[in-house]
């Protein structure tokens, strides 16, 4: 089970609704052994009773009972809390009922007589989708604060969500560096949210997207008849951010000519416009971010050493995904949410294969990669949940090409492959069957290569 879901043991709280009561009590010493705040319910009056009284994460309730039925149980603790899962039980399964129960927002059908194993997946898995949608919520309805924005619970997004923390009472340079689709740009704008330019502007520039001459022109601004067609005087964008902050995304694809400028208004605090002769003072805090090596393009001589050093003042880097893999569930969550919009149907909720697979995947793409398969899913999905059959049919085939390898020393070719014939045998559970498979040889070469490895299996 990934890292950060909710488990049963958690001291969630739990109804159990059911009018037999040595049902009633077997669910309850059953649930109560998992570490689960239990309250029972002798029939369904009861059980609207309770949900008038207390909230409950997960309600367990018997379809057919005198009086008051599960349906209107499920109907009410609906309405007190559109986040409540509510799994209804029954000894007289039909597909009718089944489907009813799940038009009007059941989380799952249980037919009795009940497995405690069965039952107790049932809960996990509600508890689990509870808690996500919980979180989600909250940072939906804008109850958390702008680096909460930054969705992930694990250690190496709490450190960033420590020094954006650090830094927002200075105004010092930040440079942010990382892969593609880590979520550079929503640090940035978190760092400028917190910090006491908040209420500026935010301007964004990708440095990679235009010619010299455009760049400057957009950065700088012009003057009237500067060149042909300045009909009149223009402001640069870091003009526009006068006493807020300007982000320069990509400052590594920057030419060396646009460096030496930009250096200039890093020192100086100043900009002159295209044309003119008078440069105009700007205040603004400077954010930038690449998925480029510098210090590698500085060897180079591709990249200024002196405006390195200007624009890292504090440096911030981002994690790829595949390094803060406990916090799948929560992104996937948060995606689908905002993908329901798009798909026009209700998708609430994933599979256990679904989300285990989502989690087990290495994301070349990063988190942005996550979002446009979330998004995908449920464009597809036919049920409320998304299962394994939604995602990209290749997930798995592609998990294997995507080893990676973080090191400050360049590895030997013998090195790598050790590396990679371990990885690989993990990923499929050192089945070495399948691992030969995968790395196009036969047992015997795979044994030959584990033996001058000195991988021990």
């Amino acid at each position: 089970m990934p890292a950060d879901v909710a488990e049963p043991n958690q001291s969630l709280s739990l109804l159990v609704v059911d009018d037999e009561a040595v049902a009633r009590t077997m669910l309850g010493r059953l649930l109560r052994s998992q570490g689960c705040n239990v309250r029972l319910a002798a029939n369904g009056r009861a059980a609207l009773h309770a949900l008038s009284e207390s909230s409950f994460d997960v309600v367990l309730t018997d379809l057919v009972m005198d009086d008051v039925d599960g349906m209107r149980v499920l109907l009410e603790a609906k309405r007190r809390d559109a986040g409540v899962e509510v799994i209804v039980m029954t000894g007289h399964a039909s597909v009718e009922t089944a489907i009813e129960a799940m038009r009007k927002g059941a989380f799952h059908y249980l037919q009795k007589p009940l497995r405690p194993d069965e039952v107790r997946n049932l809960v996990r898995q509600a508890c689990q989708k509870k808690a996500l949608s919980d979180r989600v919520r909250a940072l939906e309805a804008g109850q958390y604060d702008a680096l909460s924005r930054i969705v992930g619970t694990s250690s190496a997004i709490r450190a960033v969500r420590g020094l954006i923390d650090q830094v927002r009472s200075s105004d010092s340079n930040v440079m942010i560096t990382g892969e593609s689709g880590t979520g550079k740009e929503l640090v940035a704008r978190a760092i400028h949210a917190t910090s006491r330019r908040g209420g500026k502007g935010f301007v964004a520039f990708n440095c990679a997207s235009l010619s010299d001459d455009l760049l400057a022109n957009e950065l700088f601004g012009h003057e009237r008849d500067a060149y042909t067609g300045a009909s009149s005087a223009r402001a640069g964008l870091l003009e526009s951010g006068q006493g807020g902050t300007v982000f320069f995304d990509e400052v590594g694809d920057m030419s060396l000519a646009m460096q030496a400028k930009l250096l200039r208004v890093v020192q100086e605090r100043e900009v002159l416009r295209i044309g003119a002769t008078k440069p105009i003072p700007v205040d603004i805090r400077i954010i930038s971010a690449t998925n480029k090596d510098l210090e590698r393009l500085i060897t180079l001589r591709s990249f200024r050493e002196d405006l390195y050093f200007r624009l890292n003042v504090i440096p911030i880097r981002m994690p790829t995904l595949a390094e803060r893999s406990e916090d799948i569930p929560l992104l996937a969550m948060h995606f689908l949410r905002r993908a329901q919009q798009t798909a026009g149907k209700r998708v609430d909720g994933f599979s256990e294969e679904a989300l285990e697979l989502l989690v087990r995947y290495r994301y070349p793409g990063n988190v942005r990669e996550l979002e446009n398969i979330v998004e995908r899913a449920a464009s597809l999905a036919t049920r409320p949940t998304i299962e394994a059959g939604n995602l990209p049919a290749d997930l798995t085939t592609l998990d294997l090409r995507t080893f990676r390898y973080e090191s400050e020393r360049i590895k030997t070719l013998e090195e790598m492959e050790r590396e990679y014939i371990q990885w690989v045998l993990d990923r499929v559970g050192h089945n070495k069957t399948k691992a030969a498979q995968l790395l196009g040889i036969d047992r015997v070469s795979l044994y030959r290569k584990l033996k001058r490895c000195e991988i021990v299996e």
